[in-house]
C-alpha cells in the first residue's frame, strides 16, 4: 500500500501542534504518537485558518 503525500507542510503541522498544546508529544514520539482526536483537531484548525485566509483575500478590492 502506498503512502499518501502530505497536504500540509511539516512546518504548518508543527505550528498547529504547538497552538493546540501537543508539540512536546510530537517531539518525543513523532507524528505517530498523536491521538486521532489530536489529528482531527489539527485538521479542524487548518480548515479554520484556510477559511479565514480566503475570507480576507475576498475582502480585498
Amino acid at each position: 500500500m502506498s503512502r499518501r503525500r502530505s497536504v500540509m507542510s511539516e512546518q504548518l503541522k508543527y505550528e498547529l501542534a504547538k497552538d493546540l498544546g501537543f508539540a512536546n508529544k510530537v517531539d518525543q514520539e513523532g507524528w505517530g504518537g498523536i491521538t486521532t482526536k489530536e489529528a482531527g483537531n489539527m485538521v479542524k484548525r487548518a480548515i479554520q485558518l484556510a477559511e479565514q485566509a480566503a475570507a480576507n483575500k475576498s475582502d480585498r478590492p
